[in-house]
């Protein structure tokens, strides 16, 4: 399921932040180095501890779409840096990032992130990876119970 809020998150790092995506992408840096850290934790890890419980906050107001816009927000915050860097600086950053991390600066790079793409918005994105994942999962179930019914006529 990670997987698939992977790749909606592409889709709006690729929109929003066009060269930092193609620097990560030059690095074969994908969200999953980060992200799923940034999201497992709710951004306590990585962030100021007051900073990641007004996070916290946000995203029980506006739910999980804030997870992923707070991400934006960072990548935003920071694309300079981060273009200045190499693999493994970007992940050794991205995991523990600046104790001088605000509100002030950091939740204006939050409200620029656009969630939208095509006329989607994260939920329908999301949805549709999770409804095309659902569909190959029932394939796979299908081709599975095709093979043990096979076998069993076989035995």
């Amino acid at each position: 399921m990670m997987l698939k809020y992977f790749a909606a998150f592409e889709v709006f790092f690729e929109e929003n932040l066009p060269k930092l995506f193609q620097h990560f992408k030059s690095y074969n840096l994908t969200p999953d180095i980060y992200l799923i850290d940034w999201i497992f934790t709710l951004y306590s890890k990585s962030l100021p501890l007051d900073l990641s419980c007004q996070v916290w906050d946000a995203f029980c107001r506006d739910g999980e779409e804030f997870l992923f816009r707070t991400g934006l927000g960072i990548l935003r915050l920071y694309e300079d840096i981060l273009l200045q860097m190499d693999f493994i600086h970007i992940a050794e950053f991205l995991t523990k990032l600046p104790e001088d991390s605000t509100s002030e600066k950091l939740f204006p790079c939050i409200a620029s992130a656009q969630m939208q793409n095509s006329n989607k918005k994260w939920a329908q994105v999301s949805a549709s990876l999770m409804k095309d994942n659902k569909e190959l999962e029932n394939a796979q179930r299908r081709g599975t119970k095709k093979d043990q019914d096979a076998r069993g006529a076989l035995l």
